[in-house]
Order: structure tokens, then C-alpha cells, then sequence
């Protein structure tokens, strides 16, 4: 996909500081821990996280409605992940979560650089004024400031498991909203997968006992372009590998996110295990 400003692009971008790369969370057998005092069996990516700006992007804030929407970030899905990386880390030793610091409205690190999407301005029922117009030197300084630093963050962290001896699971965590351009939603937890399948039919087949009405590759799928995370990380290294979305108004509160968390742990533990007793990929 082209830009139109492409020819006329002088390969400068505007000044942007701060790190962006995003916070790496840990659990252990007793709890919390230090991420480097730990090697994860299993990593959680939430690339949604945050609906928070900051400059030079303060010019979001003008528009509250949009923050608070499921535009601007995943909701629940952060508090969401933070209960499963505790159950997931008391139950296998170890696990870690890296999650974004700002809205996905800045930068979507959940689209590749080349799609408008990444930077959209529509999304659902939303004219998002603070990204049209956009020309190619913006959307470069959002790239490197934000795009570039999550990703490489992710990969040092898969890398440095790889290192030392484990090749944990790669799970992606989002929330989708109730209903779609008015019309009702009624699959509760979907599991989605990109080329390889393996690790989020093993989730399926053990979802019935988490009573919730799921299915794969629903409300989304790897043709919606998705899977941007998962292509990243876990494809390269023939890693297990899923993406799971929960219906928002489920994990709304941190009592439901703790009560949801407890019902899917059981499920991706016995998942890791089916994966882990397959054969080995071959790189």
C-alpha cells in the first residue's frame, strides 16, 4: 500500500521522546516476581492495553468519548491478562506478560506498519480527526517511537527464554465489544489463530469447561489481519501460539477479570500440555 506523500518524503521525522517500549510483568510459583529472576513457560502480549497519551500526542484527551471507547484501547483485557499471568505463573513456574503504555489509537502495535489501520482515522463509529492527514513523516516518528520499541522489547524478551532453555507459549490478550454496528455478539471467548492452528484447537477442545459460549476464530480472524503479533514472534520459532479475545462486558470489573482468569487458566494449562506432548517442530 502507498502513500501519497511518498515521493516527497525527505526520510526526517518529527522529534519524539520517552520510552515506549512497554512494561514486562512476572509471576512465579508464590507470586509476583522479577522478570529476570524467572524463565516464563508461557508469555502474554497485550498490544491494547492502555487508552493513556502523551505528548506530542496530547491532542487525544480532546476527545473523551473516543478514549473511553473500545477504539482507543482493549477494555479489561489488561486487568485480565494480569490475573491470568498469576494463575499461569503459580500453576507452571513462571510467566510473563508485556503490555503497550499508550492507546492504540497513536499506534495500533497490533497492524503492520504499512496499513492505514495502524493509524486509522475511522474506526467502528468513530472519525478519529487526530489521525487524518496524516503525512508520511508523522506516521514514521509514530513507527519509531512506538511500533519499533514494543516489538523489539517483545523479541528480547522471546529471545532471552529461547536462550535459556524454554520455548514458552505466545498468547495475545484482547477484549471485543458486545455488539457490532448495533447488531448483538453472542460468542463470549474467541480463540484465533494464524498458520499454526495447533495451540489454539488444543484451548477449544478444553474450553467447555469454562462456560463460556466460544468459538475459533470468531469475532475475528487472521484475515482481518489480526495476527500481526503472532506473524511477529511465535511463527519465526514455531512457537505455540493464540490469540484470545473475551467479550468486554465480562471482564468489566477486576472481580469478573479474576473470576474469568480462573476459569481459562485451566484450559491453556491443558493446552501447553497437549502441545508440549506433540512432536517438536522442526525450524
Amino acid at each position: 500500500m502507498s502513500h501519497p506523500d511518498i515521493a516527497t518524503f525527505d526520510g526526517t521525522s518529527p522529534s519524539v521522546t520517552g520510552d515506549w517500549s512497554g512494561t514486562c510483568d512476572a509471576w512465579g510459583a508464590t507470586g509476583a516476581a522479577q522478570p529476570d529472576a524467572l524463565v516464563p513457560q508461557i508469555m502474554l502480549i497485550c498490544e491494547h492495553a492502555s487508552n493513556a497519551t502523551a505528548p506530542p500526542w496530547a491532542q487525544f484527551d480532546d476527545a473523551p468519548a473516543q478514549m473511553s471507547a473500545h477504539v482507543a484501547s482493549d477494555p479489561g483485557a489488561l486487568g485480565l491478562a494480569r490475573a491470568l499471568g498469576e494463575n499461569l505463573g503459580r500453576a507452571t513456574g513462571a510467566a510473563e506478560l508485556v503490555h503497550a503504555p499508550l492507546s492504540r489509537l497513536i499506534y495500533d502495535l497490533n497492524r503492520s506498519p504499512e496499513r492505514m489501520d495502524a493509524m486509522p482515522s475511522v474506526s467502528e463509529t468513530f472519525h478519529i480527526t487526530q489521525n487524518q492527514g496524516l503525512d508520511t513523516a508523522q506516521r514514521m516518528a509514530r513507527m519509531q517511537a512506538l511500533y519499533l520499541p514494543f516489538h523489539n522489547h517483545v523479541r528480547a524478551r522471546i529471545a532471552r527464554a529461547l536462550l535459556l532453555g524454554t520455548r514458552p507459549c505466545i498468547v495475545t490478550i484482547h477484549s471485543f465489544t458486545p455488539t457490532w454496528y448495533g447488531q448483538p455478539r453472542d460468542v463470549e471467548f474467541g480463540i484465533i489463530h494464524d498458520d499454526a492452528p495447533e495451540f489454539a484447537q488444543a484451548i477449544l477442545a478444553h474450553s467447555p469447561d469454562t462456560g463460556l459460549t466460544t468459538r475459533l476464530n470468531e469475532p475475528y480472524s487472521a484475515a482481518d489481519h489480526v495476527t500481526h503479533t503472532l506473524r511477529l514472534h511465535a511463527l519465526p520459532y514455531f512457537l505455540p501460539n493464540a490469540m484470545l479475545e473475551l467479550r468486554n462486558d465480562l471482564i468489566a470489573s477486576a472481580a469478573q477479570q479474576t473470576d474469568i482468569a480462573a476459569r481459562l487458566a485451566p484450559a491453556i494449562l491443558r493446552a501447553m500440555q497437549n502441545v508440549k506432548d506433540g512432536p517438536c517442530p522442526q525450524p
